[in-house]
């Protein structure tokens, strides 16, 4: 005798908006884990690409309390260690700065690196895995790697995500206008989030911010369901 099995609807798996920049170090430190997320568990990992603050918001450096430099480097250095994940201050910096008379960065007019990368960024969020080539460019830019704007780094790291690097600059030259228009737009999405630092992260209308506050993220997201695949 056939009897016939019912089905089980699957739930539409869920998903968090990660708003992310390039020259962060939290960022990249947070991303190994991110990207874990994904392919562990039914869970979209939306990658939305903003410029960082140097860019968006310049004069923070003229703003911030004297001792903000000097911890903020103790503290990026020890959670490196502590995740286990290489890190040394990028050479080249993404972000291209000097200092000025008082002793503050402040950021130049001409940035060769900042803007590639970016729409870079946002260009593989559109071709489907952004979060696995920011894992992968971020590892090259802040994982020791002197010169990894040079020779074959980043086309490298782009491979090992899945993506080939020489045809996405060309789809850059090409698409430059909507790819801004589209950082533009997670720049705006972040705000509404309800933050302005990177890492983001943005579930059921609440914000994330930091790299360390991805536990209570996942906390939440089982609140809402999340299970394994």
């Amino acid at each position: 005798m056939f009897v016939q099995c019912r089905k089980i609807p699957v739930s539409e798996p869920l998903a968090i908006d990660v708003f992310w920049s390039f020259r962060s170090p939290w960022s990249y430190l947070a991303t190994p884990r991110l990207r874990d997320w994904q392919r562990r568990y039914h869970l979209t990992v939306n990658f939305r690409p903003v410029y960082p603050i140097a860019i968006r918001t310049p004069e923070f450096f003229e703003r911030v309390h004297p001792l903000w430099t000097g911890y903020f480097m103790r503290d990026v250095f020890r959670v490196a260690e502590m995740l286990k994940l290489p890190f040394k201050w990028p050479s080249p910096d993404p972000v291209v700065q000097a200092l000025g008379a008082n002793g503050r960065p402040r950021t130049a007019t001409t940035q060769p690196y900042i803007h590639r990368l970016t729409r870079l960024g946002a260009l593989a969020a559109q071709q489907g895995d952004g979060i696995a080539f920011a894992d992968e460019i971020a590892r090259v830019i802040w994982g020791g790697t002197e010169n990894w704007h040079e020779g074959e780094h980043l086309a490298q790291a782009a491979a090992r995500a899945g993506f080939d690097l020489a045809a996405m600059d060309e789809a850059v030259a090409r698409d430059d206008e909507r790819l801004d228009a589209a950082i533009a737009d997670n720049q705006a999405a972040h705000e509404r989030a309800g933050h302005w630092g990177v890492p983001t992260c943005a579930f059921e209308g609440e914000p994330f911010f930091g790299q360390d506050r991805l536990d209570v993220l996942l906390w939440r997201l089982r609140q809402h369901g999340l299970t394994e695949r």
